[in-house]
């Protein structure tokens, strides 16, 4: 039997007469749903923005004027519905199904690529074959209640308390919300969980309180012949009372999270407590109704809220955001704490900031010369990788725990401090113009911190590696950048070599490095690693227990550090070696090196280098640097702005406050106020 397809601009008119006069819509399968998603597809807006809200009043009109038409309609529907199992979706649609963030991810995309196809007695299964557009649920819910409501009465459902009998609806959602009561009181009294919130040690577990309220809940309303209870019920208020404090619970945990660190596992486990909780706040109170007129409204608002669940249960972004932002935070707060370091106040901390960056230049300017070495070893693309890899990390290493600065390495630490700041005046009582005159004035401590940072860099540098080279060649009689001199001062110019896409990339590793820092700090917090090393028995009858203390605390101090300065290095060495066995020119340009490089360079070629090379170069190293900190800075401003939920719209304003501050004090981009330093 054919059927009518849906052509554009076909009319609801057309649809009945073509389905109804010579199909006989009434002997048509209700297992069969194409008929019903062509008529969906009537109503479904082709493009959802330029529609300010649906209307199925042509559709409700035809009905009115057609009873033989309507009685058909509702049998089809009443055939397509009958006895359909819906509960799954009420427990399992657009929450989490398992702890593991990656398995949830690869799971929905799979899901997205072939959707999943429940068996044919579901009603997940009629929805997705009806509404199997994810903005579905946003054209529904612009249809008005009056016309959703009109259509309801006309199609002769029945109301939702009618019966409890088993497959009806209401005993669907009692097994559902019964389903969603166990997994949330399961998964909270697991030992992760509870270790978040020693605060609630020794009290009543509300989860566990809330599975026996339940079931007192579920036994009275089967007990009463009505099937539904009064808002006012005891035991209904109960439960109420029950899940407020199990989301307090949960809110809680999140909120330990910066005293106590958190892992992947256990925030996708309070995120599927809280997904659930939420579901559950939903459902419970469509059993409470002051009397049977409210059944219509709740029996629609349940349907609405079915299709919905539905049609979100695949979203990839929603779970990626969801999983990430408290994450992202706690990595954001430990780089904003190293980042706070960064910035200078006065004139003391801007001469302190360049002499640690000016012996952050002088190791990366060693660090040229062993490079130089190490390029002329007789190996293969891999043995380059490792010992450029290596000389890189031992390097930045030594930079970090020696307590210098690498300029560069600042901009993905100060974009968190800056967006913290930024999130402190947003929850200040002062005015807007008051919250971002505050914060143009710290980021233009934070700018020049950078700039200062950026001079002791590429000047220490510079004059390390010539004298490096120098001495080399006064010593030993060897010109150790002679065969190479011509590449090392092309490489820094923008217009002899890919040096802006290469400083892109290197701007992408600082960013990456910063992400580590904060992991690890957050990994290491939540595991207790320093409580750990500070009570371990070996180490304080080997050591003692001031010194196992004081390691303890350099652990805490320095480690997270370490590790991503380590990893810093190793991208900073591999890049070049994976694009030869890619058959890719990148690599990696960074401005201290690039720097160095160029004396190098210009040494190798005993000063005899055209003015152009040199011009070239020295723009080169300037954009290098430019390039390094808007990357790196960009990357970390995003990520810290969505990390605390601040909409990028806030840019705007304190962009044009920071430009006003720059045009009424321009040197203090620079150089910190004259005057008697801070003690």
């Amino acid at each position: 039997m054919k059927f009518w397809k849906a052509k554009p601009n076909s009319t609801v008119e057309e649809f009945f007469k073509l389905n109804f006069d010579e199909n006989s819509l009434w002997e048509y399968k209700a297992d069969e749903v194409d008929l019903l998603a062509e008529l969906v597809d009537l109503f479904r807006p082709k493009d959802l923005k330029r529609t300010g809200g649906t209307s199925i009043e042509s559709l409700l009109q035809v009905l009115r004027d057609n009873p033989r038409y309507c009685t058909g309609l509702s049998l089809y529907l009443k055939g397509i519905l009958k006895d359909k199992r819906f509960s799954r979706i009420l427990t399992d649609a657009g929450i989490l199904a398992d702890a593991v963030f990656l398995s949830e991810v690869r799971k929905r995309l799979f899901a997205k690529l072939i959707p999943d196809q429940p068996q044919k007695d579901t009603l997940e299964y009629v929805l997705n074959q009806v509404f199997y557009q994810k903005t579905d649920p946003v054209w529904l819910n612009s249809i008005p209640y009056t016309q959703l409501e009109e259509f309801y009465i006309l199609m002769k459902f029945r109301s939702l308390y009618v019966s409890a009998e088993a497959k009806s609806p209401l005993s669907e959602l009692l097994y559902a919300m019964e389903v969603l009561v166990h997994r949330i009181a399961g998964r909270a009294l697991e030992s992760e969980v509870i270790n978040m919130v020693p605060e609630y040690e020794g009290l009543e577990s509300p989860f566990l309180a809330i599975q026996k309220e339940f079931a007192l809940l579920s036994e009275k309303l089967f007990a009463e012949s009505r099937n539904y209870i009064s808002p006012d019920d005891i035991g209904y208020r109960q439960m109420l009372i029950l899940l407020h404090q199990c989301e307090d619970y949960v809110r809680a945990a999140f909120r330990n999270s910066e005293k106590y660190g958190i892992s992947i596992r256990v925030n996708q486990s309070l995120l599927r407590i809280r997904q659930q909780l939420e579901r559950l706040g939903v459902l419970l109170p469509i059993l409470a109704i002051e009397d049977e007129k409210e059944s219509t409204k709740d029996s629609i608002t349940l349907g609405m809220n079915i299709i919905a669940y539905n049609c979100d249960k695949n979203n990839v972004r929603k779970l990626i955001n969801e999983s990430t932002q408290l994450l992202s935070y706690e990595v954001t707060q430990h780089t904003a704490d190293t980042g706070e370091h960064y910035i200078t106040k006065d004139r003391r901390e801007y001469a302190r900031m360049f002499w640690a960056s000016a012996g952050g230049g002088m190791i990366v300017g060693m660090l040229c010369i062993v490079k130089a070495f190490l390029s002329k070893m007789d190996t293969s693309a891999f043995g380059h990788a490792f010992f450029y890899s290596l000389n890189y990390s031992i390097g930045f290493i030594t930079i970090y725990v020696l307590g210098f600065t690498l300029a560069t390495k600042q901009p993905a630490m100060t974009a968190s401090a800056l967006v913290r700041a930024l999130e402190s005046g947003r929850k200040s009582q002062v005015g807007e113009d008051e919250k971002h005159r505050a914060f143009a004035e710290f980021f233009a401590r934070v700018f020049r911190s950078q700039f200062i940072a950026f001079v002791g860099n590429v000047f220490a540098t510079f004059g390390m590696a010539l004298l490096c080279v120098w001495l080399i060649d006064l010593i030993f009689h060897y010109n150790l950048a002679l065969t190479k001199w011509y590449r090392l001062v092309t490489d820094q110019s923008p217009i002899h070599s890919l040096a802006v896409l290469h400083a892109g990339i290197a701007g992408v590793y600082l960013f990456l490095s910063g992400i580590i820092a904060g992991s690890v700090a957050n990994r290491d917090k939540h595991e207790h690693v320093y409580y750990r090393i500070q009570e371990h028995p070996l180490l304080k009858k080997s050591l003692g227990r001031v010194k196992t203390k004081k390691l303890a605390g350099l652990y805490e101090k320095k480690w997270a550090g370490i590790i991503s300065n380590f990893w810093f290095g190793v991208f900073m060495g591999t890049t070049a070696s994976i694009g030869i066995f890619l058959g890719l020119d990148i690599d990696v340009r960074h401005i201290t090196f690039a720097t160095g490089n160029l004396a190098l360079g210009l040494y190798g070629a005993n000063w005899n280098v055209a003015t152009d090379l040199i011009v070239w170069g020295v723009v080169g190293i300037g954009i290098i640097g430019m390039m390094n900190f808007l990357v790196s800075f960009g990357l970390s401003l995003g990520l810290a702005f969505r990390s605390r939920a601040i909409p990028l719209s806030e840019l705007g304003p304190i962009s044009r406050s920071i430009w006003r501050h720059f045009r009424r004090k321009p040197g203090s981009f620079f150089f910190p106020a004259l005057g008697k330093p801070k003690p």
